[in-house]
């Protein structure tokens, strides 16, 4: 697969994640998040508003690989 198509699937895929994390972690916070301390909560949407990524860093370097040359 070129570069080109990965990047555009990996694209979808992304938006795919986001849609259903999003409502996930608002409901996380919403849920737990809010009866504890300031400081806490600070930390934790901290935290989940990185978590994100770190479940797509596979999906990101298959993205950026470069193409085969066909030999």
């Amino acid at each position: 697969m070129r570069r080109r198509t990965r990047s555009f699937v990996g694209a979808i895929v992304m938006i795919a994640f986001v849609l259903i994390y999003a409502p996930v972690a608002m409901a996380l916070a919403d849920s737990r998040i809010a009866q504890t301390p300031p400081l806490v909560q600070s930390v934790l949407y901290a935290i989940l508003g990185i978590a994100w990524i770190f479940p797509l860093m596979p999906l990101i370097r298959w993205m950026e690989r470069p193409d085969r040359d066909p030999a």
